[in-house]
C-alpha cells in the first residue's frame, strides 16, 4: 500500500522549526522547494546559530553558518528566516523554547508547523539532544499558540493574537510511522540538493561527509518507493482540527 500525498491544497503557509542551520537541508528542503514553487509561503525558525558545529571560534562560526543558511533559503524560495540565539549544543526543553516558538507561530500564522522528532532513538541511531528538545518544545508550542492565557504578554504587550495550527508534521520514514509524502522528483530535488550545497564551509569541516548530490537523491529515492514515485520526502502528519476518533463502546456477549 502506497502512502498518500500530503494534502497541499489545505494549506498556504508553513513554518519550519529546527535547532540548527542545515537541519532543513537533509531532504526536507526539497519539499519546501515544491511548496514555494506552488505559491505556498514558507518560513524557517532556527533556535540556534549553530556556533558549536565547527572548529572555528563560536562567533565566527555563527556568522558563517547564518550566512550559509540565508543562501540555502534563497535556493528554495524561503524569504522569511528567523534565527534566535539559544546556545548551540545545550538546548534545554522548557518554557524559554516554548515561548519563542509560540511567538513565531503567532507572528507568522501558519497552517502547518513542520517540527523535528523528539524520540531518543531513531532508525539512524540516537538523535542529537538539541533536535529532541526542539521537537518536543515545538509540539507544545503549537498548542500554546492557540491559548490566549498561555504567554499572554505576547497578546497584551506585543499585539499578537492566538493562532490555531491545522497541521503538525515531522519528517518520517517508510515503515517507521510516516503517513504522507511529498513528491520531489525533478526540479524540487535539484533545488533541495543545491540548498545543502550552500552549506559549503560547514560541510567542508565534516570529515568524509558525502556529496549532497549523492546523499540527498539516495534518501529521496528510498522514500519515493513508499509513494510509488521516483523521489519523495515523507512525513508523519497530524491534522489537529480533524474530528476526534473515539473507540466504539465495547459490547459484551
Amino acid at each position: 500500500m502506497t502512502l498518500p500525498a500530503l494534502p497541499e491544497e489545505s494549506f498556504q503557509r508553513v513554518l519550519c522549526v529546527v535547532a540548527h542551520p542545515d537541519d532543513m537541508e537533509y531532504g526536507t528542503s526539497a519539499a519546501v522547494a515544491r511548496w514555494t514553487a506552488r505559491g505556498i509561503e514558507v518560513g524557517y525558525l532556527l533556535l540556534t546559530r549553530g556556533e558549536a558545529g565547527m572548529p572555528n571560534p563560536p562567533e565566527e562560526t555563527a556568522h558563517l553558518r547564518v550566512a550559509e543558511q540565508q543562501a540555502a533559503c534563497a535556493v528554495v524560495g524561503v524569504r522569511h528566516l528567523t534565527v534566535l540565539e539559544h546556545p548551540d549544543g545545550v538546548l534545554v526543553y522548557g518554557l524559554d523554547l516554548r515561548r519563542d516558538i509560540c511567538r513565531e507561530i503567532r507572528r507568522f500564522r501558519p497552517d502547518v508547523v513542520l517540527g523535528t522528532g523528539y524520540e531518543i532513538e531513531t532508525p539512524y541511531g540516537f538523535d542529537q539532544a538539541d533536535h529532541r528538545a526542539t521537537g518536543l518544545a515545538t509540539l507544545d508550542a503549537v498548542r500554546d499558540a492557540g491559548n490566549r492565557w498561555v504567554f499572554p504578554e505576547q497578546i497584551d504587550d506585543e499585539d499578537l493574537e492566538p493562532h490555531s495550527v491545522r497541521w503538525l508534521i515531522v519528517p518520517g520514514l517508510a515503515g517507521s510511522g510516516a503517513t504522507h509524502g511529498v513528491e520531489v522528483t525533478g526540479e524540487p530535488l535539484r533545488r533541495g540538493v543545491a540548498s545543502l550545497e550552500a552549506h559549503a564551509a560547514y560541510l567542508a569541516a565534516l570529515p568524509d561527509h558525502p556529496a549532497p548530490a549523492d546523499i540527498i537523491p539516495m534518501f529521496t529515492a528510498m522514500s519515493g518507493k513508499a509513494m510509488g514515485v521516483e523521489h519523495a520526502v515523507l512525513f508523519r502528519a497530524h491534522d489537529l482540527q480533524a474530528p476526534p476518533e473515539f473507540f466504539p463502546e465495547a459490547t459484551q456477549d
